[in-house]
Order: structure tokens, then C-alpha cells, then sequence
């Protein structure tokens, strides 16, 4: 009994090794996750090496299986900080009262001390997931294959700019508790040079545990993020700050403010299982369903979709399709279109899109230039959803996305506007562009060309400012651009 009591017990948490000697401990690998996460995660598998110490000789192996049994029943380990029981948990850091710790997998001072580990994996339902922490010998072969195949090309990607060779070394053996691996992470930016960012995260632990390219490309792309920076509490400021930009309607075509979020408790898409992806549905289904007023709709699933709801919400511009190269190199479209759908409102001005890049994105849009009327549509649609749907939030890096591009407020805000003296200057447009940190791309978005002077234009930055700070951005640069085009 007590032996197939320690068998489950060694195949249900993530590998760490029992010392007795504080002097000789050692760190193994596992999860950069807090222990409760973990645990919360249920993958866990453990290796238990002994090491008899006076008490184990004295009292056999019987007897130390006895009184750990005894342990793992009556749980007295308390969670601490790294330096003591007042102070923070940092890095990863976790303490217990029997010198536990934490730190990318665990250190053990003392053979008595797992029982509280224990007790946290029996309490959180751990379920039995066998496996190891090697990446295999194939995912090498191809981030080796792939690295030397960038590291040749003429490829402007910020992977290509932040893997160096001594940090694709560093990350490459690494993998998330959920088994993602560094291809996973850059497998889109391999195979697509033309990429201008290059990464996605499978999963929210990729952002520490492959920290290095993470961090670096972050800073970049939002303008200064640093390792020590900290995202901004959610402020969405004073919503009716922002007016019409275009009053005349002589520029902007249409007007857009949109942002992506997570639900709480599941992973990103290439790590969805099909029975999340279809549970996630349900959720999303049955709580927009419950909005009112102006955002009051219908939800249309993906499968089973007719031709004649398909034409219409082609016909409206709505329907997504499956993941571009990009996406599709990044694994993000598992099971399609299982689990996916899309909302709107009657008016047609609300929509959301499930499971299409992240779980939720969350549109408000319009004809013509008022963004004010936008935003403060947006502003009530995802307060309303978060009442009935907790968000995955991060306190260094604000919403948790699928692209590090959109993390922090995940907020877009962006026109379709009509600029063609500008364009015929492009180095001007690009220069405006660049002083209030807008992003230029072609009538239908990233990677497409502007169709007849029409572009897609949208503020840039969306970590470490605030959504009202994101907005403003767009307003002014927005209102710049039309001044100038204007005079020309």
C-alpha cells in the first residue's frame, strides 16, 4: 500500500531531488512557476533520490515511508518568501517551514521537507502526466536547422536582431510546463523572414522562462519596457475626452478600437486542447448573450456555419478566416474551426472574435472619424464582459496575449484613412508616423498593400501606458497627419 502510495505519488509532480545536506543541495529541473501554479497547472512528476541520513538508518526505510505517509496526510508546511516568513516571494522564490525551495524547479535542504509539496499536489487534484524535461533530439535538429538558416537570411525580424547564438544555446533545451519548447516559441519567424517581430508565446509561462528573448524584444518594440518596468493598473481614463477627428469626412474612412484578452485558467492556442476549445465557446456564447442595450447580438459559431450566414458576415467584412503564414507557422490554429465564433451587435458596430489569434478580441467600430463615440462603446463592452469573465492579467506585463505586441492594455486603436499627398512622400509619413509612435500598414492590416491611398493606421505602443495614454497617442498623431496632409 505504501509503496503504490509513493509510486503515484513520484509519477504525479514535476521532477526534484531530495537532499539531506544543506551543504550539498542542488537545483534540478522544473517548472519557473511558483509551486502553486504548478500545481494549479497539474503537471507534475517527481524523482525522489534518498539519501539516508542518521534517521533513516536508524529508523529503515519502512520507517521514514511510515512517517512521511504520516506527513503527507497531516500537511504543516507553511508558503514563505525566499528570505523568511515576512518576506516577499520574488523571482519565482518559494519557501516552506521545512526549508522547501523553489527556484526553477526545487531545491530540498531535508528529506522530511516534500510533505508540504506533497500535500500541495494532493489538495489541488494533481493528476498522474508522465514525461520528462528533455527536449527531443528532433525539435534540436530543426532549431539548430533554422537558426543557421536566419542567422544567413536578410531578415529585419526582431528574432533575428535578439537570438544571438549564445542566447538560442541558453534557451534551446528549456521547455514550459505545458512542454513548449524555444521552436515553438520562433517557429514563425523561422519560417517566415519577412516577419517583423518573430515570436509568439504558446503559452503564458514562455515569457519567463524564455525571458531572454522575450525581454529584449519587448523593450524594442514597445519603446523602452524594461526588465525592471512594471505595466499600469487598467485606466481607461476620461471617455469622453476624445472627439470626432474627422468631421467633414474628407480623410478617415472608418474608425476601429479593438483589444485581445485571455480567459483566466487556459492556456494559449497551440497549447488548447479540442475539449477547451469547445468548453471555451460555450462560455464566450452564453456570456454575450447576456449583454443588453447597444450591444445586444448574436453569436454565430464557426462550425456547422450555413453559406447564407457565411456570405453575410463575409458581405460585413466580419468573418475571419483561418491563421495567416504566420499564424499557422505558430501552431495557433489547432482544430479549426472548432471552438471558434464570432459576436455582433445588431448595429453592427460591436463585434467580438473567439478563439481566432487570442481567445477574446473585442472590437467597437464605425464609419467615419469619432473615435469618441468609439472608445466609450469599447470602454462599456469590456467592462461589462469582465463581470461575467475573469481576464488573464500579469502584473509586470498588464493582459496577457498570444503576441507580445499586444500585451499590456491590448489596445489598437486605428483608422482607415486617406492620405495621398503624404503618400507620395512616404519618408514624411513614416517620419509623423514615428513621433507619435503610430504603426502604418496597408488597407486590410499587417503584411497587405494600401488599396487605392487608403492606409490602416493605429498607435504602436501598448505596454507600459495606460489604455486612455494608448488612445491618445493614435488622437493626436492621427489629427497631425490630417493637418499636414491638409497644407499639402
Amino acid at each position: 500500500m505504501k509503496k503504490r502510495l509513493f509510486r503515484s505519488f513520484s509519477e504525479n509532480v514535476r521532477t526534484f531531488t531530495v537532499r539531506c545536506s544543506s551543504e550539498r543541495r542542488r537545483t534540478l529541473s522544473g517548472s519557473s512557476n511558483p509551486l502553486s501554479q504548478v500545481a494549479t497547472e497539474k503537471l507534475f512528476f517527481v524523482e525522489i533520490a534518498e539519501r539516508r541520513n542518521r534517521t533513516l538508518a536508524k529508523d529503515g526505510r519502512a520507517g521514514w515511508e511510515r512517517g512521511a505517509a504520516r506527513r503527507l496526510a497531516e500537511p504543516r508546511g507553511g508558503p514563505r518568501g525566499e528570505h523568511g516568513a515576512d518576506s516577499a516571494r520574488r523571482h519565482h522564490i518559494v519557501s516552506d517551514s521545512r526549508h522547501v525551495r523553489v527556484v526553477r524547479g526545487f531545491k530540498v535542504r531535508c528529506p522530511i521537507a516534500f510533505r508540504s509539496i506533497v500535500a500541495v499536489a494532493a489538495r489541488s487534484g494533481v493528476t498522474s502526466k508522465k514525461g520528462n524535461n528533455m527536449v527531443d533530439a528532433a525539435v534540436l535538429d530543426k532549431l539548430e536547422s533554422g537558426f543557421a538558416k536566419l542567422a544567413e537570411s536578410d531578415s529585419k525580424s526582431l528574432l533575428k536582431k535578439y537570438l544571438t547564438k549564445e542566447v538560442f544555446d541558453q534557451l534551446k533545451t528549456r521547455k514550459t510546463s505545458f512542454g513548449s519548447t524555444l521552436l515553438d516559441v520562433i517557429q514563425s519567424g523561422l519560417e517566415n523572414h519577412d516577419s517583423g517581430v518573430g515570436i509568439y508565446a504558446p503559452d503564458a509561462e514562455a515569457y519567463t522562462v524564455f525571458a531572454e528573448l522575450f525581454d529584449p524584444i519587448i523593450d524594442d518594440y514597445h519603446g523602452g519596457f524594461k526588465k525592471s518596468d512594471k505595466h499600469p493598473p487598467k485606466d481607461f481614463g476620461d471617455v469622453d475626452s476624445f472627439g470626432n477627428l474627422d468631421p467633414t469626412g474628407e480623410y478617415i474612412v472608418s474608425t476601429r478600437v479593438r483589444c485581445g484578452r485571455s480567459l483566466d485558467g487556459y492556456p494559449f492556442n497551440p497549447c488548447l486542447t479540442e475539449a477547451q476549445y469547445k468548453e471555451m465557446e460555450e462560455k464566450v456564447s452564453s456570456t454575450l448573450s447576456g449583454l443588453a442595450g447597444e450591444l445586444k447580438g448574436t453569436f454565430y459559431p464557426l462550425t456547422g456555419m450555413s453559406k447564407e450566414v457565411q456570405q453575410k458576415l463575409i458581405d460585413d467584412h466580419f468573418l475571419f478566416k483561418e491563421g495567416d503564414r504566420f499564424l499557422q507557422a505558430a501552431n495557433a490554429c489547432r482544430f479549426w474551426p472548432t471552438g471558434r465564433g464570432i459576436f455582433h451587435n445588431d448595429d453592427k458596430t460591436f463585434l467580438v472574435w473567439c478563439n481566432e489569434e487570442d481567445h477574446l478580441r473585442i472590437i467597437s467600430m464605425q464609419m467615419g472619424g469619432d473615435l469618441g463615440q468609439v472608445y466609450r462603446r469599447l470602454v462599456t463592452a469590456v467592462n461589462e464582459i469582465e463581470k461575467r469573465v475573469p481576464f488573464s492579467h500579469n502584473d509586470r506585463f498588464g493582459f496577457l496575449t498570444f503576441c507580445p505586441t499586444n500585451l499590456g492594455t491590448t489596445v489598437r486603436a486605428s483608422v482607415h484613412i486617406k492620405v495621398p499627398k503624404l503618400a507620395a512622400n512616404k519618408a514624411k509619413l513614416e517620419e509623423v508616423a514615428a513621433k507619435y509612435n503610430l504603426q502604418v500598414r496597408g488597407t486590410r492590416g499587417e503584411h497587405t498593400e494600401a488599396e487605392g491611398g487608403i492606409y490602416d493606421i493605429s498607435n504602436k505602443r501598448r505596454l507600459g501606458l495606460t489604455e486612455y495614454q494608448a488612445v491618445k497617442e493614435m488622437n493626436d498623431g492621427i489629427a497631425e497627419l490630417i493637418k499636414i496632409e491638409a497644407s499639402l
